[in-house]
């Protein structure tokens, strides 16, 4: 992978210490309890830096930003930074004056997160780098393997979709509706409204009027008829025809009339 032609800072941290250390006396590691803790050799800043796939670690004085030391870092975990066994604020960094010459100077931080931040940001940086070789790898396996398929529409080229579903649907809500009927459908598990039909004797359409029948009257009604008379539509007293009676010849029996007859 070509690298790029800026340079991106990834980390900043404003107060860091420079330590001679003494050359590694076995090969279990450095020990930041080796060193002269209280006496740095010198104090400054660090800038990570990033450009490519190389990380540079930069040791600039807080004030004036003159580089002190610099260390390029092909890879992390690795052999120009390396952790210290008894502390996790301290480690051994190889840095080098371009002309070929590199030396081992150790770095600590005064603050424990910023030696977490400074882990953080190279770790960060070198999965980058991991990840853009293994997506130009599947590129150039990608063309090797051959030309790509190409599945998009020519021009004027068409497609038809043909979807039943969407006409099983209808034929079913149109099998459900009875055509011409003004009733809705009865709903499920209950009952329909039936309606009667007329007597076989009339014709269809033909309401015949009811017979009238004649009132009924009982036997007593007969023999006793207790309802008072009508009145005379003349106006005359109700009494007028037993006034109007003819008296009897001499010598014959007064006849009773009929409406006081039992």
């Amino acid at each position: 992978m070509a690298e790029s032609g800026y340079e991106s800072v990834i980390c900043v941290k404003p107060e860091v210490h420079v330590y001679r250390i003494p050359p590694r006396a076995t090969n279990r590691g450095y020990r930041a309890a080796d060193w002269k803790l209280d006496q740095p050799s010198w104090s400054g800043r660090m800038r990570i830096t990033a450009k490519g796939k190389i990380a540079y670690i930069k040791l600039e004085d807080k004030t004036s930003g003159e580089l002190f030391a610099q260390a390029p870092v092909e890879q992390y975990p690795g052999i120009s930074v390396e952790s210290v066994t008894d502390s996790s604020r301290y480690f051994v960094v190889r840095i080098e004056d371009g002309n070929g010459r590199h030396a081992f100077i150790g770095v600590g931080f005064v603050d424990r997160g910023d030696s977490f931040d400074f882990n953080v940001a190279l770790q960060d940086h070198f999965k980058w780098v991991r990840q853009e070789g293994e997506l130009a790898k599947q590129a150039q396996s990608g063309e090797n393997a051959g030309p790509k398929l190409d599945l998009g529409f020519k021009e004027g080229q068409t497609i038809k979709i043909n979807i039943g579903n969407i006409k099983k649907k209808e034929d079913k809500t149109s099998k459900s509706r009875p055509a011409g009927s003004g009733f809705l459908p009865p709903p499920p598990g209950g009952k329909g409204i039936g309606v009667i039909p007329p007597p076989a004797s009339q014709s269809p359409g033909l309401i015949e009027p009811p017979v009238s029948q004649p009132p009924q009257t009982s036997t007593s009604d007969v023999l006793f008829d207790l309802s008072p008379p009508a009145p005379s539509s003349s106006g005359t007293d109700m009494w007028g025809d037993f006034a109007a009676a003819p008296s009897s010849a001499p010598g014959q029996t007064p006849q009773t009339p009929n409406w006081v007859q039992f």
